[in-house]
Formats: C-alpha cells, structure tokens, sequence
C-alpha cells in the first residue's frame, strides 16, 4: 500500500474546529434544513422516509453536488419539522433527526431508539511535519467525521475484507489493492467501500470517492470516524425494519443489479490461461465428450500475446495464437458457449496501442500533461483516463469492437487499480482522488457502452474493483487472487455476506482457490461443492494445477461433474433469486442472522449460511472433516437436501459429513423448482419444472413466486411470474399453481412431495384424478403434471 497510509498511523495532532461550534441561524429551503454554524453550513435532506442525507461545508468552500453513488432523486416532502429554543427537529414515520443548539450536537434516531450522533462532526485532523516520500505525496491534514456509537452494537461493511463478521475494532484502509495469496485474514482488498452497517439495522454511507479511512471503533471509546485526504463531506443514515427491508433502502439510493443473462448462472471454464485457440477448442470439446454442463470460456491475457509480460495494452487479436479467433467465438456460440476475453486499463509503452493512445491523449498525465508512466509487473506502463470523455470513448471502441466479433461479454481485470501512483493526473481528480472509483466507473462506461450499441443484449461485467452503487452497472465482482488453500477457502463465505450486504450481491470467488501450485482434489471439490450455492460458478487458477473438473483425477472429476449438474438443476431456483435482487436487493447469499434478527449468536457467524431463503448451507472448510456443527434457524423444521431426514429448528447437531455433498438442507413446507440437467444453459427450457415439497402439517400456508423470461434479452417482452402456494387442513394439502403471462408455454413436469405419512385417497388436478405414485418406506408422493393454462389447482386428500 502506499506510503501515505504509513505516514498516517504516526502520531497526529487533532483540532477540532467544531470545539466552538455554535449555532447561528436556520432555514428551510425547498425541503432542505440549512444549518448556518459559527464554522461552516449544514445542509440535511430527506430521500424518503428512511433515508437521510447530511452535508457539512466548512466556510470558505463551496458545496458539491456530484456523488457516484447516489442516483435516487430526494422525495422530503413527508416530514415533519420543529423548533423550540433549544432544538431543531426533522421527523418521519421511521427517522428523527435532532439538533440540539449548545452544545452543538446532530443525533439519528430510528423509531425513537438513538442510533447514533456527530461527536466531533467533521474536523481537520493536522499531523506532524513528515519528509515527502518519493513518488507519493503526504498530506499535512486529513479531514474526519466523527460519531458516538453505542458499546454493544456489531459493526459490518467496509467492502471486501477477511476480519470475522464483526468487523468493530479495526481501523480500515479505504485504498483498493489487490492481496495476491491472502488465506484466513485479509485487512485491505480490492473493494473498499465506505459505508458502516450496524447490527441495529442502520447505515452510515460517507458519500465521498478519495482515499482514506474507516475507523469502527478501533480505539475502544465507542467512536466511529470517516477520514479522508479531501472531497465531500456527506454521508446518508439508512434506517431498516428488517434486514431486508434495509438492503433494499440501500440499493433504492445507489442503484440495484440489473438482471444478468441467465447462462452467467451456469459453468465456466476458466485459468490463467488458454495460451491458443487450439487449446480453447481442446478444453471445451473435452467437457462435451465428458458430459460435464459448461456455459462460458473465459480468454486470459494470451488472446492478445504470446508473453505473459510486455504485451499488456495490445487489446487486439494475437493472430499466431487465435488464428481464427472469430470463427472460434462463431463455433463456441453455435454450441451454446459463450467467449469472453480479459482486458486491463493498462496500456504498456511496448504494446501494439501505446503510440496510438499517446497520439490520441487518452491517458492518464503528470503535472505538466505528459502521459505518466511507470513500471509493475507487467512492464513500463500508463493507464487509460477513463474519466476524460476521448479516453472512454477510446476504450469502449475496444469492446464494441470485440463485441462485433462475436464475444458474450467483459473481463476487467486488475481495476484497482493495481498500481496507480499518487502524482498522477486524470480529467477527474488526481489519482488519490479518482484511485477508489476507478473500476466503478469502468464498469460504467462498458455497461452504458452496451446499452447504446447493444440495447437488446445484458452485458456480462467481471470486474476486481469497484464502488458504492457498482451493481447497477451489472458488475460482478470476485475476491481476487485467494491462495489453494483451505485457509484461502475459509475466508470466502465472509467475503460474499459482508458485500451482498453492501449492495454487490455476485461476489464470488475463484473456485478452487487461484494461487499457488497446491494440487489438492478434497480442497477442490469442497470449493467446488460450495460454489453450487455461490452467485457465480468459475473455477479460475494459475495453470499450474488446473482449474477444469475436465483435467482433475477421476475422483474429483467425477464429484465435480455431480456438482455441476445439481448447479445446473437448480436455474429455475437460482434464476428467480437473480430477478428477486433485481427488484429488492436482497442478497442470493444471506446470513443467518437475516432469518433469526434477534439471535446475538447469529451476528458474528459466517459458517453457515441462506441461499435465498430456502436453502440452508454449510460449507465444509477443513480437511478430512467428518463431522459438522449446525444450527438450525428456529422459524421452521429443515430437511436434509440429501437423506431427506428432518431436522427441528431452533436445534444444533453434529452432521456426518459426505465426501459427495456438502451439508445442505431445505426449509420444511415449501415448493421447491428444479429443472432437467443440460449440457448448456441454451437448452434449458422454462417448460421443464419438477416441484419439491418437503411435507409439513405445522407450516399451513405457503406461497412462492419463480422467475421465467428468454435468458439474455434487456428488453424483456414476455417475462412470467409463476406463484406457487400451499394449503394444509387435515383433511387435504391444496397446491395452486398461476401463472401472469397470457404467452406462457405453459409448463410440465413432476410433483415429488416428501414426508406423507400416509398413501393420499386420491390427487384431483383441475377437477380431473390423476394417477400417482406412493413408496411407504420413503414416505414419498410423486406425480405428473401439466400447466397448460394459466392456473391450476391441485387437490390431494389425505384422509
């Protein structure tokens, strides 16, 4: 990391500027509550009910508007305002903020239960005279906002790290940098986000791109602080009812994760990498003649040169390895395979570009307007000024013309960006200003790019570094360079809560684990096993071990294609939770805590988790383990995905652990969609549906909605929403199926019901009996089925 976080944890001197702060005068101004103070303007405004924003602009300085995360437009209308001579007060149906004249203090309450209030507010934080340090810069002052917290509540957020759940106490970089080979900690990664989650169902988002730094805490006094080298002094308190409730208020303000196309939900092949065309047709000709589902190849850096370093910023067809590249992207796709090549914001001064971008001035300056370039791994180097109109435009011509050859969507790799010295310059700030928005707005200009050329198409964005509000422009993030190691897997669970929390639901990770050479078939398959219940399925790796279940021994090759197939007979599960997140927020991955709020134990645990609301998962994340630990949430009974054995929620067991599965375990009660195993996700038919209920006399009613549109179209014409529901008395269990879309093929398929204790009198389907199947010893009813209108009622009479 850069000096300057060094230079900073030396002692410092803090002034606080607000010691004196008093309270001059008050207005409201079209629905904003302007503060004037003896030391500068506050500036509070509603979003909603449930969202406020406050701003403090220190005399002599003028106020930003612009945030990169913002987008919801203030709707302040709903509130009420008081004054006395003590106070002023702003009050919805959920929020209270109160000011209190002298002292001069801002307090938040939610439902008039205090959250949280400015302790200091914003200040300038001076620090001891320090030499410069050569090729970076060190700032005399910082500028902080401070609040008081309270002593019990667990703090989350913070971006990707690997601290434990409960993330109070440390002192937090905000800096993207990649941490190649991190295992069971991690204190700085790839996306630093600023925004502070309260085991009270509040937020705190400081509204403000440079670097800087999240204190939650970390000295013991009950202190939360945002420090930063410059910027907006802005940040948005968040309140919730419920988790969900919170996510969704979140993600209304900065933007939620358009709906991806669906085959981002099935198989990858992927390593570091394919060096030849030949190659990439050999590896995915050996998945077919092996049977084993794959939906996409992901191309390395070799599509664009021979050598590993040099090269980098060519970003044009390395024609003596791919000779026939588009031919090879034309032959993948007819066989439902989907292509999609890296590329970085790097564009080294021996690659193909350089001159051209130099001619072009698209890159990033030093001082006086020359391009800035320096050295990394992969040789001299500049980088593309994405935020100077010539240079996106510049770089979208790049994908627009991949994207005409053929290819299904984006690789950007190393967005941090990995090296980005402080003395550079771009149209958007210097590099300390712009360093942690970087990816957010490369992944903006690939997914406005697609939504002017290529309407009709839902962009597919892989992307290791981005921002608050990067879902919105259909970013999928990975946990970067995670070592092969059990230490490596045991921080991922962590990783993908904390951000699906934090507005980026597809985080994943490598699966398999990327650096480093360990060949190890238990660790793989186990990472393999849990990524079933991940966002995205991609197994990645440095090719010294490979990443393909293709190339593995039969052992785990054979445990691995398993996996693949139950990733693929779970699309109609998995799909309906990518709209649900589309629409609400809601994480795929969730934590326990989301299911029992109330449950403290719950709130610093990531060994287990929800995938959507139905599935309940424990990876296995030790060697040879043979037992496992798990807590079942209380709201309702859980059975065993595999044996189908009920367990009672509320209790804790010890499972025995299968090397085939890891333990996985569905809520009691409610249908559950699968489909047919198929080779790509282009011959999946939403027509296909078999149902799973797992019977329960406690749960009485049930009502599930699933999600079915084309797959890949932005301009969806005939989406369907299938709302399945169940009804117990004693006498029958009534299940109705409706369908909202007058063009639904209908659909067809197989009832398995689990757990009836008796053979059913009789199934009436629509007014008309159906024959049936019932094995006594397994306690389990199947039956056939077929939609072909719009509704049906099913009626099995069990007495």
């Amino acid at each position: 990391m850069k000096k300057l976080f060094l230079l900073l944890l030396l002692s410092t001197i803090g002034f606080a500027q607000n010691v004196n702060r008093k309270y001059i005068s008050h207005q409201l101004n079209e629905n904003v509550l302007e503060v004037k103070t003896s030391d500068g303007m506050y500036f509070l405004q509603l979003y909603n009910d449930k969202i406020v924003e406050t701003s403090f602009v220190p005399n002599g300085e003028k106020f930003n508007p612009n945030s990169h995360a913002v987008v919801l437009k203030p709707d302040n209308n709903g509130f009420q305002f008081k004054q006395s001579t003590d106070y002023l007060e702003i009050k919805t149906n959920d929020l209270e903020i109160q000011i209190a004249k002298s002292p001069f203090k801002i307090s938040y309450y939610k439902k008039g239960e205090l959250l949280l209030s400015e302790k200091l507010g914003y200040f300038k934080r001076k620090h001891e005279p320090l030499e410069k340090v050569k090729g970076n810069i060190v700032y005399d002052s910082t500028e902080v906002i401070q609040f008081n917290i309270n002593a019990t509540e667990k703090l989350y957020g913070g971006g990707a790290r690997v601290l434990g759940m409960n993330r109070r106490g440390n002192r937090l970089a905000l800096y993207n940098r990649a941490d190649y080979g991190y295992e069971t900690r991690s204190e700085l990664m790839n996306f630093t986000i600023p925004i502070v989650i309260s085991s009270q169902k509040y937020m705190v988002h400081f509204d403000n791109a440079p670097i800087g730094y999240l204190d939650l805490d970390s000295k013991k006094e009950n202190v939360l602080e945002y420090e930063t080298i410059s910027g907006r002094k802005t940040y948005q308190v968040i309140v919730g009812n419920t988790w969900e409730d919170l996510i969704y208020n979140y993600t209304e303000l900065t933007g939620r994760q358009p709906l991806p196309p669906r085959w981002a939900l099935g198989n990858f092949s992927s390593r570091f990498g394919y060096h030849s065309e030949a190659e990439a047709r050999r590896t995915i000709q050996k998945f077919q003649d092996e049977n084993i589902p794959v939906d996409a190849i992901i191309l390395d850096l070799y599509w664009f040169g021979k050598e590993l370093q040099g090269t980098m910023g060519n970003l044009e067809v390395y024609r003596d390895s791919f000779p026939t590249f588009e031919k090879m992207v034309d032959d993948f796709s007819k066989m439902g395979i989907k292509t999609i090549p890296i590329t970085e914001p790097f564009i080294l001064t021996t690659s193909k570009k350089w001159q051209e971008a130099v001619d072009k001035k698209i890159l990033a300056t030093d001082s006086i307007g020359n391009p800035f370039t320096y050295d990394f791994y992969f040789g001299n180097t500049g980088i593309i000024d994405i935020f100077k109109p010539t240079g996106k435009n510049w770089f979208w011509d790049i994908y627009k013309g991949l994207a005409n050859k053929g290819v299904s969507g984006v690789w950007g790799d190393l967005g941090e960006p990995e090296v980005f010295p402080a003395a550079a310059r771009t149209f958007g700030g210097t590099a300390d200003e712009v360093h942690n928005i970087y990816g957010h707005n490369w992944a903006k200009l690939v997914f406005e790019g697609y939504q002017k050329d290529f309407p009709t198409q839902r962009p597919f964005i892989l992307m290791r570094s981005g921002y608050s509000g990067s879902q919105r422009y259909g970013m999928i993030p990975w946990s970067g360079d995670v070592n092969r190691t059990w230490g490596g897997l045991s921080g991922q669970v962590e990783i993908s809560l904390q951000m699906g929390m934090q507005g980026l639901a597809y985080m994943h990770s490598d699966l398999g684990g990327f650096a480093g050479a360990n060949l190890d078939d238990e660790l793989y398959v186990r990472w393999l096993q849990y990524g079933v219940f991940n966002p995205i399925f991609r197994p990645h790796a440095q090719s010294d071990v490979a990443s393909e279940p293709i190339f593995r021994s039969d052992w785990a090759k054979n445990l691995a294609k398993q996996t693949i197939e139950l990733r693929y007979q779970m699309l109609p599960y998995n799909y309906s939770l990518a709209y649900e997140n589309s629409q609400t927020g809601k994480p795929l991955m969730r934590p326990l805590f989301f299911e029992e709020p109330e449950n403290e134990a719950l709130l610093t645990k990531s060994d287990g988790y929800l995938w959507g609301k139905d599935y309940l998962v424990y990876p296995i994340m030790e060697a040879k383990q043979k037992v496992k630990e798990v807590y079942f949430p209380k709201n309702g009974d859980w059975i065993d995905f595999y044996s189908n054995k009920k367990h009672v929620g509320g209790s804790t067991e010890k499972i025995n652990v299968s090397e085939n599965h890891i333990p996985t375990f569905v809520r009691s009660g409610v249908l559950i969609p699968m489909t047919k195993i198929v080779q790509t996700s282009n011959n999946y038919q939403n027509s296909n549906l078999d149902l799973h209920l797992y019977f329960d006399e406690k749960v009485t009613s049930s009502e599930r909605q699933f999600y079915f549109d084309e797959g890949n179209n932005s301009s969806e014409n005939n989406p369907e929403l299938l709302t399945c529901e169940t009804e117990i008395s004693k006498e029958e269990l009534l299940i109705s199926m409706e369908s909202n879309s007058l063009q639904s093929k209908g659909k067809n398929g197989k009832f398995h019901i689990y757990h009836l204790n008796k053979k059913p009198k009789s199934i009436i389907v629509n007014n008309k009996k159906m024959k049936f199947q019932y094995n006594k010893k397994s306690k389990k009813l199947e039956f056939d089925y077929l939609l072909s209108t719009n509704k049906m009622n099913i009626k099995i009479k069990l007495k």
